[in-house]
């Protein structure tokens, strides 16, 4: 059983941002390291004492956070990128490649990867070269920082290096299936690189050691932020995505720990009906199966080293769709290959692929296969649990639940969520928040759902709206006979004041739903151009100038006494 860490030991009050979605006075166009910063002081200003966000691994060409390119590897557009925080990056260069005009208008709108990418890195790219003359050749103790972080991470960093080598080789593209025969493995690349002339082995080491120079500083920066949040009085909280994506340093540096034949997602549910394929068959995210008995070997060495390294940043994290630790759906085509089922029957759908999405080790239709999936699910959560350490670990538990994961949650001392849509009684009625386990997060929504100010609008026209928009108001104790139309800021209040009364150790306000804004930030299912791509209208030094709700919900936190 997890031992209730102090940050779980008493009543807290938090905010969960995308990195991405944060903007400062002079950020390069998308959320980062120096954002955070300051995300931090303003939540130890309203005393919230957690800061939650998505992801930060290195993300493929969708920029989804849960589709990374690396279990360990940072995303290098969370670097702040400037020279008061990157010391080896010169002033001057700074000023060419990101000159007032072009930062003015990567801040315009939502975040434009294809810009922002490539400008960080021939931001880090100037920096690197100034490294490399002032303290490589020197041997100075910066140079000797660097060899020291090397060597901490050669278990990974090496591989990863040489992959993200290969990608700029092809274009930026991850997906190593399409490469030619002397690039599919790491071997394969080591002998390649060997057979080449002696000058382009050495631009090949060099662009090499470069990817790993972009990690030394963005380790260094979270790092950083994990001390500073300690001296704020503020916990700030991670995000492992239950799975790797299939074009990653991971699946080709380490083939036999993943079945590649499957594709995991999760079930169509009553929820979540984006479009006709999700509706029908279900989420396929295109991740591969993992193979647990070849992990078991080696003492599940790979998860181990993941939890290890986000361990390192952040205080404690949220395990993503814990569901599938106890089983995970499964397709047996990808996802670009979707269309092709959208309107088939099963028959042909099994026809066509071999086989049907299914659950693995097995679904839940008996008491035999439950009792192993629950086996299954407690092993490999003890496992996580004592690589974590001293960190503590939540788990999202939502989706269709079976009915004995949360009792085993509880039994490992992992908190779930509750959110109150979801948390309701067999005749629809809303639990009260007061019988939520105090082993739990409560949330009005993830990134994955529609803010409260955008669902109460949605429900003004759908179908079930008028009892839907009853049933909240029954909740926070509110006469439901006469909904307002618009979610005032009353409204606001009275939901936010019953969540922060409940009897969840923590409560976590999605930012969108603390300021009252429609933004979302994640459609599952499709892949949309807007997904992971909205910002705060606002920067984190305007949001008290405008949005002053902040300050009255830190006060109503401060007297239910989660400050």
């Amino acid at each position: 059983m997890q031992i209730l860490k102090h940050i779980l030991n008493r009543k807290r009050a938090g905010i969960l941002t995308p990195v991405f979605a944060l903007r400062s006075e002079n950020d390069l166009g998308i959320g980062d390291t120096q954002c955070v910063r300051e995300m931090l002081d303003w939540c130890a200003h309203h005393r919230f004492s957690l800061l939650q966000v998505l992801p930060i691994n290195e993300s493929s060409d969708d920029n989804s956070p849960y589709n990374a390119i690396s279990s360990i590897a940072l995303d290098p557009t969370t670097i702040a990128v400037t020279p008061e925080n990157v010391p080896d990056l010169p002033r001057n260069a700074f000023q060419e490649l990101a000159p007032a005009k072009l930062q003015e208008e990567l801040r315009q709108g939502p975040v434009q990867y294809r810009k922002v990418k490539p400008l960080k890195l021939r931001l880090l790219r100037e920096a690197f070269n100034q490294f490399k003359k002032k303290h490589d050749a020197k041997n100075t103790a910066r140079a000797a920082q660097f060899r020291a972080f090397l060597a901490a991470n050669e278990t990974w960093i090496p591989n990863y290096a040489l992959f993200r080598v290969l990608m700029q080789i092809h274009d930026g593209c991850p997906a190593w299936e399409l490469w030619p025969a002397e690039h599919q493995t790491p071997e394969a690349a080591r002998l390649w690189r060997e057979s080449r002339p002696a000058v382009e082995r050495r631009d090949l080491d060099e662009a090499s050691l470069f990817f790993s120079y972009v990690q030394w500083i963005a380790w260094q920066q979270w790092e950083a932020l994990k001390e500073y949040g300690d001296r704020c009085g503020v916990v700030l909280m991670g995000d492992i995505p239950f799975g790797i994506g299939r074009c990653s340093a991971d699946v080709w540096a380490h083939r036999s720990l993943f079945d590649l034949r499957w594709s995991c997602g999760a079930p169509p549910e009553s929820f979540f009906k984006p479009d006709i394929f999700t509706e029908k068959w279900g989420q396929n995210w295109g991740i591969p199966l993992y193979r647990w008995d070849a992990m078991k070997e080696d003492g599940y060495w790979w998860w181990r080293s993941r939890v290890g390294a986000t361990s390192r940043i952040f205080h404690l994290f949220r395990i993503d769709h814990v569901l599938g630790f106890y089983r995970i759906y499964a397709f047996p085509w990808k996802p670009d290959e979707n269309h092709q089922f959208t309107h088939l029957t099963q028959e042909q759908a099994r026809a066509r692929a071999g086989n049907l999405p299914r659950f693995w080790p097995g679904d839940d239709n008996s008491d035999s296969q439950k009792q192993m999936n629950q086996q299954q699910g407690e092993t490999l959560l003890r496992m996580v649990l004592d690589a974590a350490g001293a960190t503590a670990v939540v788990a999202e538990d939502l989706g269709m639940v079976p009915d004995y994961v949360r009792p085993s949650l509880t039994k490992l001392g992992i908190p779930g969520f509750k959110i109150p849509l979801f948390e309701r009684h067999q005749d629809g009625f809303y639990k009260n928040s007061s019988e939520y386990q105090p082993l739990s997060v409560a949330t009005l929504a993830t990134h994955d759902h529609e803010p409260i100010v955008a669902l109460w609008n949605r429900w003004q026209t759908a179908t079930e709206g008028a009892s839907e928009m009853r049933h909240l108001l029954t909740w926070i104790g509110w006469d439901p006979k006469n909904p307002p139309r618009d979610l005032t800021a009353e409204l606001h209040a009275g939901i936010c004041k019953k969540l922060l009364a409940c009897s969840s150790s923590l409560v976590i306000f999605m930012i969108t739903d603390l300021f009252a804004q429609t933004q979302r930030f994640n459609v599952p299912g499709p892949a949309s151009e807007s997904n992971w791509t909205e910002r705060l209208p606002l920067t984190i030094g305007q949001f008290d100038q405008t949005l002053g709700i902040a300050s009255r919900l830190a006060a109503l936190a401060s007297a239910i006494g989660r400050c």
